[in-house]
């Protein structure tokens, strides 16, 4: 009996699963040990790069805003700007320049405040904790392992020698109560030995998880450095943007002996009011920039907007977005908040092209596929005409179509169906040339922006037969995606056009809408076109918005036959106030 209980004593102090050296690299993998490699440079790199950083601030850390930008420079120099402000005339050159500097100054101190609570919030504070807390912890685990392992490794040489030490006892033939002594030391040490394997065995799996945990999350540590660089490069894009807008009124309020030749630039040249070729060759592109780019922001934030391009947008916020499209069309994200503005840049744009999207020479064809009453025929003959348009004018009219069409699947929402985005739009993408005449041509014009309207719609109702194939909105690459719906296909725009001299069978289009919503079309259209001309005459507000495109269709064909004649007539004194300075 006593020799069975020595050798397993004996077999005890010989074994151990985890070895006898007190360095944890014997429980890792390959992998884990060069994770466990990466412990110490991945906390002293994010305690140096939190400490350099928080040294970067210019407001109090941890401050709200109020109190974090009364401490900025930038503010003291509003300040001293608006104290020296009040010593000068305000109606002079200098006090006016330095009273919008004074504004200017303030913005920029409320953006980099801004900046740099993002940047505590974002940045340091993860970082902090990455240093501080987390990878401490985990070398924490580290030490405590090792500790454990090198008293287990003790522990169990003492039990070794201890079991060598009963053999030999009994071997000498010591007394039975020397033996005893010796058995129960051994027992003891056995039982302490298994108690701190158990230690081990549990500091180990702590320690492993801690590194599994740390190789996952590698990734996000190395994100807060990117996300670094994206709040700097936001921070400076608004800096940049309140001071272009800054300069921009400076410029045109003020006028300069010796302007410099950037200050003589056109602000709106090779975008606004120039011939579509042009534009796309001096840019290189194959969709023109206010196309894309109002798409884009209307696909991110704008397609549930309810009257999206019937309500008309503030003068100011168009005009700056058309400045910024010319200057920096990179910089159009704070303009995504508000749609309609934005789908007013993009009329604006299409009815300032000096010859429309849809082209003087295919005026009369586009008119007589509207004036066809059958619409299978109708269809074939749009299609026919839209395989004559020059390849830039099909590209752009193509890609159009097709947001236009995408546009009008939420009409349940933004209550834009194809008859009323062709109400408000149709007089953009198409009009007779200018020709002079006698006033019998005006009550054609009137006939003719109704055929505009239906033919337009067809356009935006058979999107999908007369442009086949998907598109890429994203055609530049230029514009972050926003949205799912923004892209349908990788394909690029340019590579999709369709070949549509072969006609198709066709679904059966709208009919063309009735006269009440072509009058409201040919209205918008004058009243857009009004700043070069007189003023136009007075027209009750509420009567525009009862004839608007979002009218239910049945009403309108309901009384129709009691209300063109005056319509017409309406739309025949409109037309002649806008021809009234050609003649």
């Amino acid at each position: 009996m006593m020799k069975r209980q020595l050798h397993r004593m004996r077999q005890l102090a010989h074994t151990g699963s985890l070895g006898r050296t007190p360095e944890t690299a014997e429980f890792l993998g390959e992998d884990l040990q060069q994770v466990e490699q990466r412990l110490e440079p991945a906390k002293r790199a994010a305690h140096n790069v939190h400490k350099r950083l928080q040294a970067c601030l210019q407001g109090q850390s941890g401050a709200d805003m109020d109190k974090r930008v009364k401490k900025l420079p930038l503010m003291a120099l509003s300040t001293t700007m608006a104290e020296s402000f009040k010593e000068l005339d305000p109606d002079s050159s200098m006090g006016k320049a330095l009273e919008m500097s004074c504004a200017i100054q303030n913005q920029l101190a409320r953006i980099l405040a801004e900046f740099e609570m993002t940047l505590e919030r974002d940045v340091l504070q993860p970082l902090n904790r990455l240093s501080e807390e987390e990878l401490p912890a985990i070398l924490k685990h580290k030490k405590s392992l090792q500790k454990l392992v090198s008293d287990w490794n003790t522990l169990k040489s003492r039990l070794s020698q201890a079991a060598k030490n009963s053999g030999s006892g009994q071997g000498l033939g010591g007394g039975p109560g020397s033996y005893t002594t010796t058995a129960n030391k051994v027992e003891m040490l056995k039982d302490e030995e298994e108690e701190l394997k158990r230690k081990v065995e549990q500091c180990k799996d702590e320690y492993l998880a801690d590194l599994y945990h740390f190789a996952t999350k590698e990734d996000t540590y190395a994100n807060h450095f990117i996300h670094l660089m994206e709040i700097q490069a936001d921070y400076h894009r608004k800096s940049l943007s309140s001071l272009d807008t800054a300069l921009a009124e400076l410029r045109e309020n003020h006028s300069q002996t010796d302007p410099s030749p950037s200050m003589m630039a056109a602000p709106f040249s090779r975008v606004y009011g120039v011939p579509l070729g042009t534009h796309l060759r001096e840019l290189g592109r194959d969709i023109a920039l206010p196309i894309e780019a109002c798409v884009m922001m209307l696909l991110s934030e704008g397609m549930k907007e309810e009257g999206l391009f019937r309500l008309a947008a503030g003068a100011s916020v168009l005009k700056r977005l058309k400045q910024t499209m010319a200057s920096d069309p990179c910089s159009l994200q704070e303009f995504c908040s508000d749609p309609h503005a934005v789908a007013g840049a993009l009329k604006s744009y299409l009815r300032e092209l000096p010859e429309p999207l849809m082209t003087f020479d295919l005026y009369d064809d586009w008119m007589r596929a509207a004036s066809l009453k059958e619409p299978g025929a109708r269809l074939e003959a749009l299609q026919e005409v839209c395989s004559r348009l020059p390849r830039e004018n099909l590209s752009n009219l193509r890609y159009l179509m097709k947001f236009l069409a995408l546009l009008a699947e939420a009409q349940e929402v933004n209550k834009m169906t194809p008859s009323n985005i062709a109400i408000v739009l149709g007089p953009n993408l198409l009009w007779p040339p200018e020709k002079e005449g006698d006033l019998a041509q005006l009550d054609a014009a009137s006939v003719s922006s109704i055929q505009v309207v239906g033919m337009v719609e067809a356009l935006i109702q058979n999107a999908d037969t007369l442009f086949p194939g998907d598109i890429n909105f994203n055609v530049s690459g230029l514009f972050s995606a926003p949205a799912p719906q923004d892209k349908v296909s990788d394909r690029p725009a340019s590579e999709e056009l369709p070949s549509i001299a072969t006609p198709t069978p066709a679904p059966v289009p709208a009919p063309a809408p009735a006269p009440a919503p072509a009058s409201v079309a040919l209205k918008e259209r004058a009243e857009s076109e009004a700043p070069p001309r007189p003023a136009s005459p007075k027209v009750s507000r509420s009567s525009l918005e009862a004839a608007t495109p979002t009218e239910d269709m049945a009403r309108r064909n309901s009384q129709g036959d009691q209300e063109s004649g005056w319509l017409r007539a309406q739309v025949c004194c409109r037309t002649l106030w806008v021809q009234i300075p050609a003649l």
